[in-house]
Parts: C-alpha cells; sequence; structure tokens
C-alpha cells in the first residue's frame, strides 16, 4: 500500500513526539508498505540526504524511508499544504498525526488514519475532531490508549463506529533489547557508573515528569546513585542547579540507540509522573491519557519499574510487573524504593515478567493492528 504519512513534528529533534512518529513510520515500513512522510521544513536541514542516513541512528531506526520537508508559514497552513502534496503522491491512504489533515484527507475522498495522542483543545480543536467522526469515507481512529477514546466520548460527545477504533499503545523494537545484560552490573562496567544501586529515569524534563520528586527522592535515598537519562541543556543545567545531594547524575540527550544499555544499567527505572505531565509540545495535559514510550523500553529492559499509579497506566502495567506509588508523595516513594532496593529476587521476578509482558507491544505489531484489514488495498 503507498501512504503519505503527515505530521507537524520537526524531523530531526529530540522530542518524543518526532520519535514516535518515526518509529511508527518504520514500523509501517517494515510492513512493506511504500510510505512518505511529509513533514515541515526543518531549517537545520542543510544536506538532507545524509540527515536521512544520520536518522537511522538518531531515533534508533530499523528501516530507511523517504521523508519531504515542505516549505511552509505557519503550522495551520502546513496541515492544508501536506494534503495537497499528498494528493500529487497518489497515495493509497493518508496516515495523519494531525486532525485538521485527517479531515481534508477525507474530503478529498482519501482512506485516512488519524493517530490521536491528547484530547482536544481549545475553540475549534473538539470541532475537528467531530468532523472526523461523522464525515463519511473510510477511516480510522488509531488512539494510544482507551482513555483517551473515553474522553472524546464522554467529555466531547464525539463518537466513532467500533470498527472505525483501535486501541493502539505505544511500542518498542525489542531487537534492540536482545543483547542486554541479564544484570545491570556488566552495563554499569561498560558506561563506567558507579557500582551503587543505580535508580535511573529516562526522557524530557518537562513539567510533571517528575524532577523535583526525583530530586527528593535522591537526597532521601543516599546509599543509591539516581540518573536522569535525556533533557534539553538548559533543562539539565537547571536541574543540576537544583540538586541537593552528590549521588545525582544528569547525561543530557543520549541517541536513542543508545538508551537501552542505559536502562540495563540500573536497578530500578522510574516513571514519576505527577496528576499533570506537559507534552514536548507544552500545550496540553497528558497525565489521564498518556501512553509513555519508554514504559515499554522499560519492559525491555527487563528492570523493576516503579511507576506512578496513574489509571492510564494501568492499561499496561499491573502488581505483577511493576510498583506503584502515589503521585507526589515522596515518602511513599521513598518506602517502596527503598524495600524494593532491598530485595533482590522481587526486583528480579519484577523485571522479568515486564519483559514477558512486553512482548506483544513491538512497533510492528501495533502498525499491523492498525492497519489490519486495510494492508492488502
Amino acid at each position: 500500500m503507498k501512504i503519505a504519512a503527515l505530521a507537524g513534528s520537526q524531523i530531526p529533534s529530540d522530542t518524543a513526539n518526532s520519535l514516535q512518529v518515526m518509529k511508527a513510520c518504520s514500523a509501517l515500513v517494515q510492513l512493506g508498505h511504500d510510505l512518505t512522510l511529509i513533514v515541515p521544513e526543518n531549517s537545520s536541514i542543510l544536506n538532507r540526504k545524509s540527515e536521512i542516513v544520520n536518522l537511522k541512528s538518531h531515533y534508533g531506526l530499523q528501516t530507511d524511508f523517504p521523508i519531504e520537508w515542505l516549505p511552509s508559514s505557519n503550522r495551520r497552513l502546513f496541515t492544508w499544504q501536506s494534503v495537497q502534496r499528498a494528493r500529487a503522491l497518489q497515495p493509497d491512504l493518508i496516515y495523519s498525526w494531525m486532525i485538521q489533515s485527517a479531515v481534508f484527507g477525507l474530503l478529498f475522498k482519501f482512506p485516512t488514519v488519524f493517530e490521536i495522542h491528547i484530547q482536544p483543545t481549545g475553540t475549534l480543536g473538539p470541532a475537528w475532531h467531530r468532523a472526523f467522526a461523522m464525515l463519511r469515507g473510510r477511516k480510522r481512529l488509531a488512539s494510544i490508549t482507551q482513555a483517551l477514546v473515553d474522553v472524546l466520548e464522554r467529555r466531547r460527545h464525539i463518537r466513532f463506529k467500533p470498527d472505525e477504533v483501535v486501541i493502539a499503545p505505544n511500542g518498542v523494537d525489542l531487537e534492540r533489547f536482545a543483547s542486554l545484560p541479564s544484570t545491570p552490573e556488566p552495563a554499569r562496567q561498560t558506561l563506567n557508573l558507579p557500582s551503587a544501586p543505580i535508580v535511573m529515569c529516562t526522557g524530557h524534563l518537562y513539567a510533571g515528569r517528575g524532577a523535583d520528586l526525583f530530586l527528593a527522592l535522591a537526597r532521601e535515598i543516599p546509599q543509591a546513585h539516581f540518573i536522569w537519562v535525556g533533557g534539553r541543556p538548559a533543562d539539565v543545567e537547571a536541574w543540576k542547579a537544583r540538586a541537593e545531594s552528590d549521588n545525582i547524575t544528569f547525561t543530557g540527550f543520549v541517541p536513542n540507540q543508545e538508551l537501552p544499555l542505559w536502562q540495563a544499567a540500573a536497578d530500578l527505572l522510574l516513571m514519576p509522573y505527577s496528576r499533570f505531565i506537559m507534552g514536548s509540545s507544552g500545550s496540553a495535559d497528558s497525565a489521564s491519557v498518556a501512553s509513555p514510550m519508554k514504559m515499554f523500553e522499560y519492559m525491555a529492559a527487563g528492570r523493576a519499574i516503579v511507576t506512578a499509579d496513574l489509571p492510564v497506566i494501568r492499561e499496561v502495567l499491573n502488581e505483577k510487573n511493576a510498583v506503584f506509588c502515589e503521585p507526589d508523595d515522596v515518602e511513599d516513594w521513598k518506602s517502596k524504593i527503598g524495600k524494593l532496593l532491598a530485595d533482590k529476587p522481587r526486583r528480579l521476578a519484577l523485571g522479568r515478567q515486564a519483559g514477558n509482558d512486553v512482548q506483544g507491544y513491538t512497533w510492528r505489531a501495533r502498525a499491523e493492528k492498525i492497519m489490519r484489514g486495510w494492508g492488502n488495498q
């Protein structure tokens, strides 16, 4: 199938949304689809051919695929221009992360998949989503969580036919985790990390991601070394300045292909989310609807996971493969982390179970689920 994929993400960048787009596109190509990704022009790209080669390393991709950087003066105009460019490619399917482009795709009679990650916002957001639901045509809503579909139905009264909706959580490339050591010590030695027990979090340092709780826990649990992998330079420096103990390391950005080894070096992997989380766009609360990519990476790394107890997280994790803590409650986190650090058999059991449970959450399996029934047309 010939697919025109339309996304508003900056490529390349270090944002979670750009990583998700690239992983999803790579998986569709792995299934044998002929895909072209259309994104806004990125002024930092000087040699596009060499950039595309580098993207495999930057994003940890399994495949190459063509990318077109479309000049556009603003995001709203891009949603229209990207569909116009897609029409010229004569695709069998438009696959969009932008609701406006999904609506335009249906208006031009293209079968259309809209992948939704956040609830509609603003005055016009719900109207665009309602239009996509009401327009005739072959369409599919690919939602990262059931919670997000529930938001559309209960709060916005936007409903799709059952066969038009697929719940598709984010995923992981298991191949990248296949050769990791079974225990943290060899990975720690390779990365020249301290021999003390390591408590780790990977990802950006946006509001609500738990960096303040992370610092508090490092202060309260001095026998462990706390490592935060990721974050933009300005954010890293700001949080370093707030650290009150010397058992903390902020690495800054690490290429996605190197993350598995870092995660494998941890005794515990944290998801210290607050009840309110900002996404990479900085514009919407994702705590109630998120499907964190690092959750699946953590599971694949086979290490014990300690997470904030948010209902949406329980769509994937449970008491057998993770430990749940009350969001922002330092004492609860301190107690449970302390018990886990003292109980190696339980840590190993949690990690093994998470590793078993993640087998169905690959990017390829996700793409197959979204495209089921459409792939041969």
